[in-house]
């Protein structure tokens, strides 16, 4: 039923956006459990182990399936999915690594600290990535990550994640309720693509740019993260310190640009724009 202030209510269906559990398992034992817009499944779970850097490309993956269950009425669910890694690749603490992602998600990792832990677990480094991006360019993505949602044009409530080249070209979107996970779809569908690194890329986001998100970026090893709303002082402090370009407030003909202002072209002035963190 919609409402409207002085007017009479009117029925209608309305379409909202889907959200279920998925748990990710290595070889039958729990990882993670993270809520998510069903679809691109397998994408979200090789980007999240990318992010955890876990693994370093798509083939350290070597099997992935869905675990056999069914919802109270019957019906075949599938939001339990079993990943085999590589023999080659170093078996990880399970617990450390659930650890990890809890204290990572929840703000438990404190500055210099959790930028070093991220700075020493990233298999690629950015700093000597040469990608340069005209800012008009960058400008005109909002717009066009924004006709590429399908989904959200039905439901207006779904982020949104972009890989996007040199000249603008958004190669590959993806769309849940986390943010987060938007972000594991694109890296994890680039990585099974055999993408990984992710060099000469703009990693473009519908929100906020975060610490985590940043962490995202650089252990898939993208050089420029943009994001349409603000980024978050750990965020910046990460961005700087890996040689990362961090563009915030991406809106209609302007931008603030926090770290790495050399990669955008035409962008002449200091970097820290508003990067001290508000007392």
């Amino acid at each position: 039923m919609r409402v409207t202030v002085g007017a009479a209510p009117d029925q209608r269906v309305d379409t909202v956006a889907g959200e279920e559990p998925l748990e990710l398992r290595l070889a039958g034992r729990s990882l993670a459990v993270t809520m998510r817009t069903p679809g691109d499944d397998m994408d979200l779970a090789v980007g999240f182990l990318v992010g955890e850097g876990l693994i370093g490309s798509g083939d350290d993956v070597r099997a992935m399936r869905y675990c056999a269950g069914t919802d109270d009425d019957g019906r075949q669910t599938y939001n339990v999915l079993d990943l085999v890694l590589d023999p080659a690749v170093p078996e990880p603490d399970l617990a450390a690594a659930a650890r990890s992602f809890y204290m990572t998600s929840s703000c438990g990792l404190c500055g210099k600290a959790s930028i070093e832990a991220i700075r020493l677990r990233s298999r690629y480094a950015v700093a000597d990535d040469p990608l340069r991006i005209e800012a008009a360019t960058l400008a005109g993505l909002p717009a066009a990550l924004r006709r590429a949602q399908r989904l959200f044009a039905t439901t207006g409530g779904l982020h949104a994640a972009a890989l996007v080249d040199e000249q603008g070209r958004l190669e590959l979107v993806r769309e849940d309720v986390g943010r987060h996970n938007a972000v594991d779809k694109v890296v994890g569908a680039a990585a099974r693509a055999g993408l990984l690194p992710l060099r000469g890329r703009v990693l473009l986001v519908s929100g906020r740019a975060s610490f985590e998100l940043t962490q995202k970026a650089l252990l898939a090893g993208i050089p420029l993260l943009a994001a349409v709303s603000a980024p978050s002082a750990l965020a910046v402090d990460l961005a700087a310190e890996s040689g990362m370009t961090l563009v915030g407030f991406l809106r209609g003909d302007s931008m603030n640009v926090y770290a790495g202002a050399e990669r955008v072209v035409s962008v002449t002035s200091r970097p820290e724009i508003g990067a001290h963190p508000a007392r």
